[in-house]
């Protein structure tokens, strides 16, 4: 199979894009900052973890009345692991230590209209149950 590069395929640009997106997801969950997270997620994305699936405003709303990781004192931990692009698609896959939880973190992005977005979120605690 033979790589094809176009001026449509994923370049700089894009990927500073999707890492912008990324840097702020990471910052929104840091700081509990709704509005941040609800600017990078498309309004009709689901959020799904082993036996809960909640909307974007179900999940915002439980966001918005926990704790708060940077008033506790928790440290930035969140790293990237892969990013996989399709043209306008991609899949990012992220850990995320959140209190006493590990969690991996899988983010779908669509680019609509110039404009990259999460779609969708699977996540999972790695030292849960």
């Amino acid at each position: 199979m033979k790589n094809i590069i176009s001026n449509d395929d994923f370049g700089a640009h894009d990927f500073k894009l999707v890492m912008d997106l990324l840097a702020d997801y990471c910052d929104g969950l840091h700081y509990a900052d709704i509005e941040k997270l609800r600017a990078i997620f498309h309004k009709d994305a689901f959020l799904k973890a082993p036996g809960l699936q909640r909307s974007l405003d179900e999940w915002l709303a439980a966001v918005a009345i926990r704790p708060v990781p940077v008033k506790e004192g928790r440290a930035y931990g969140f790293k990237l692991l892969s990013i996989e692009v399709i043209k306008d698609q991609a899949m990012v896959k992220l850990e995320c230590p959140l209190f006493d939880c590990f969690y991996i973190d899988f983010l779908g992005l669509l680019k609509e209209k110039g404009r990259w977005l999460i779609v969708n979120k699977m996540y999972t605690d790695l030292q849960g149950d």
